[in-house]
């Protein structure tokens, strides 16, 4: 049933964005590589990555160095960044409905793209393969993708493949590096309070790192855990002990 749900909206999506895009254009010689992250080939290589997207991820995700499988991240990791990214993460359709009408009624207000409501699955399809412009056409070609990819993949997969490729700063693209520049540790060995600091960075690495500004970054931590306590992935308490116990960074 979800399946065929989510057929049917890709469908409609697919072909609003494809008219609008100019999908009546000629046909080029040769179809691009679907993993450029560019806007380059027009609406075809648009179209092209939508039917490839499985072999367009695989290409793109390097699964052979610092790849962490999601059995090795641990939960608190998990639910921290669902917590502040994306707290329906799995009962939405790569989608936010409410958060999409929302941003919407904001933007129509602005007249222009002033708020986002972007889901885990669509930061990751723009992550890999968008560029960060704020244009309408993007943002339909993210919800295509965003749609394509809960098809295609389970939650887990998603998630996996999102702490992989995320970017926390100071060079560290994937939680694997994450770990290890932020805290010398294996992912596996995080505790609640370094997976609380770590999950607030992807939101700004530049102003979160703990390296860049620590009082910013505790800041961001403690809001991480007050997310988790509030849609019930630890108790007060514990959200409170880990907002105080001490963090040794690698550096």
């Amino acid at each position: 049933m979800r399946s065929g749900k989510l057929w049917l909206v890709l469908i409609i999506v697919f072909i609003a964005a494809f008219v609008w895009a100019g999908g009546g254009k000629l046909l080029p010689q040769s179809l691009p590589k679907p993993a450029v992250k560019t806007d380059a080939g027009g609406a075809w290589v648009r179209i092209y990555r939508v039917f490839a997207l499985k072999s367009a991820i695989e290409a793109t995700v390097d699964r052979k160095n610092n790849y962490i499988p999601l059995k090795d991240i641990p939960l608190t990791m998990q639910q921290a960044i669902i917590a502040v990214e994306d707290h329906r993460f799995y009962q939405h359709i790569g989608l936010d409905i409410e958060g999409i009408l929302r941003a919407a009624l904001v933007n129509l207000q602005t007249g222009a793209i002033e708020e986002g409501a972007s889901t885990i699955t669509q930061q990751l399809v723009k992550n890999l393969f968008l560029t960060a412009d704020k244009t309408w056409g993007r943002k339909g070609e993210e919800l295509i993708l965003a749609l394509d990819m809960e098809l295609r993949y389970t939650k887990e997969e998603i998630l996996e493949i999102y702490l992989n490729t995320i970017y926390f700063g100071s060079g560290a693209k994937g939680i694997g590096p994450a770990s290890k520049i932020y805290f010398a540790k294996k992912p596996a060995e995080l505790t609640l309070a370094e997976s609380a600091m770590l999950a607030g960075l992807p939101n700004a690495p530049s102003l979160y790192s703990p390296y860049v500004d620590f009082p910013a970054a505790k800041q961001r931590q403690a809001i991480v855990l007050t997310a988790m306590n509030r849609y019930g992935y630890i108790g007060p308490t514990t959200a409170q002990e880990a907002k105080q116990t001490p963090l040794r960074l690698a550096q």
